[in-house]
């Protein structure tokens, strides 16, 4: 299983453990053959199946300056004997749990043969390193462990930043190199079946937990690769935690649970990093388990509770510049998939006139983002997109064909204090002339700041009564609406 390569180091690995199911090939057999007897004896011990835990994460809180380095320089040391001694290609077939006690043991061994002094802690997070190395993201794995982190956002392999509490900071975590980093990239999108390289330097991808990757590498990205993690937390927020944050109150919660139960389309609007997708997400709760719903996404990040529903995700054009599947393509074939709501993650191209005519065809209760300051601009944004689609149709037709289809548009922003709020929830009334005619229900004020530079504000519902009165009270929610409007 494991080759010898030549010039390295006289570590002798011993075989893959057997587990029920499998079997040693004829050629890591015969190594193992030729092994010490206590590396046969160990290799035909039989190994308990694993369990499902996550990967630990090394602690290096104790270690500044000098002895980081010496840490550093030690692990690659160890690690490139490491790479000298077996294949890690064929390692990275076996399941994590037998990979980490490969590697326990040879680099154990490994230590042994070059005389290093490391304490026990020092000698786990050693190997718990290598092992993220082989795995998982290397040095990016305690950033993902931790639920506080928003964005991770890696500028070359000496800086790596973070985002907390809406602040950014750099942290002092480094790649060995930006090979090491490009090998994590191309780890990352290959997961999910797309490619980074010289000839496709751009790609969006995600991780399993959901979270949103972007990776530009060289040579457009100049210092080396760059990635960009949106970190979405383990346990998806819900409308009670956004009232809990101080997002909205618990009345506009209210008022959002009315839209979303009387299946009013929503565009949800805001700023990069404003937290639309999940609130979009946290909409998604109103959603009755009986409908069918259909999401499309560029990468699938949405993760509904209700137990219908068919994710879809764009695909980009492989090597021969064919094959691709855009926004628009999904959203077109959806219609065809008999679905009773559609929701799109991002709405950025002409597939917002696909559903404009979805929305207007019978698939109430419809919800998609976009990038916009105020409910205002978020109206002239969809109808930007909808001329950049080539679509040659008077303005007025097209701001009819908005103001029919979208009921309410919810406005999602960051401050200068870092939070998020959520600042307007808005109808769309219809026409006066060629205008869109808005009215808002819910706002926030801003009143000041404390002695922290924390802003101080006030979500405030402005009393008017809204035009989907009848619908609310069709599916029986005109008292929740009353209640959330304080009329």
């Amino acid at each position: 299983m494991f080759g010898k390569r030549t010039g390295g180091p006289e570590v002798k690995p011993k075989a893959p453990p057997q587990v029920p199911g499998s079997e040693v090939p004829a050629a890591a057999q015969n190594l193992l053959d030729e092994a010490p007897e206590p590396v046969q004896k160990a290799a035909a011990k039989p190994v308990p199946a694993p369990e499902q835990t996550p990967a630990p994460v090394a602690d290096h809180s104790d270690l500044f300056g000098d002895e980081r380095d010496k840490y550093n320089e030690t692990k690659q040391s160890i690690f490139a004997s490491l790479v000298e001694a077996v294949d890690l290609t064929e390692l990275g077939k076996l399941d994590s749990a037998q990979v980490r006690e490969e590697i326990t043991d040879i680099v154990g061994e490994i230590i042994a043969m070059k005389a290093i002094v490391l304490s026990g802690a020092e000698q786990q997070n050693l190997i718990t390193d290598i092992c993220n190395d082989v795995l998982g993201l290397g040095p990016l794995e305690p950033l993902l462990e931790r639920d506080d982190i928003a964005d991770i956002m890696v500028n070359g392999a000496e800086k790596i930043y973070i985002e907390v509490d809406g602040r950014i900071e750099l942290t002092d975590i480094r790649f060995r190199d930006n090979a090491q980093l490009m090998n994590i990239c191309q780890r990352i999108v290959s997961a999910v079946g797309r490619r980074v390289d010289e000839a496709s330097p751009i790609c969006d991808a995600r991780l399993l937990d959901g979270s949103r990757v972007n990776v530009i590498g060289p040579p457009l990205s100049i210092d080396g690769a760059t990635l960009t993690i949106r970190k979405f937390k383990k346990d998806k927020l819900r409308i009670q935690n956004l009232v809990d944050f101080g997002s909205i109150t618990p009345l506009g919660a209210k008022l959002l649970g009315v839209i979303g139960a009387c299946r009013l389309n929503i565009l949800v609007s805001g700023g990069t990093g404003s937290g639309k997708t999940t609130l979009l997400n946290a909409l998604t709760a109103f959603i009755e388990d009986g409908e069918r719903t259909i999401t499309c996404e560029d990468s699938a990040e949405l993760q509904l509770q209700q137990p219908h529903v068919v994710r879809l995700e764009t695909r980009p054009p492989n090597l021969e510049g064919a094959g691709e599947v855009t926004m628009r393509d999904l959203v077109k074939n959806c219609l065809r998939m008999r679905p009773e709501r559609i929701i799109v993650g991002e709405v950025r191209g002409p597939e917002a006139f696909d559903l404009l005519q979805a929305m207007n065809t019978g698939h109430d209760g419809s919800m998609g983002t976009i990038h916009a300051n105020n409910p205002r601009e978020a109206v002239s944004r969809v109808e930007n997109m909808i001329a950049m689609g080539g679509f040659n149709l008077p303005a007025r037709t097209v701001r009819e064909q908005i103001s029919s289809a979208v009921h309410v548009i919810v406005q999602a922003a960051r401050l200068r204090d870092g939070s998020r709020k959520i600042t307007h929830v808005t109808e769309v009334v219809g026409m006066e002339g060629d205008v869109v005619t808005l009215q808002d229900l819910y706002t926030y004020e801003i009143q000041g700041e404390d002695e922290n530079g924390k802003l101080i504000g006030e979500h405030k519902p402005t009393g008017l009564r809204p035009t989907f009165w009848d619908r609310a009270k069709y599916f029986g929610r005109e008292q929740d609406l009353v209640e959330a409007l304080g009329m």
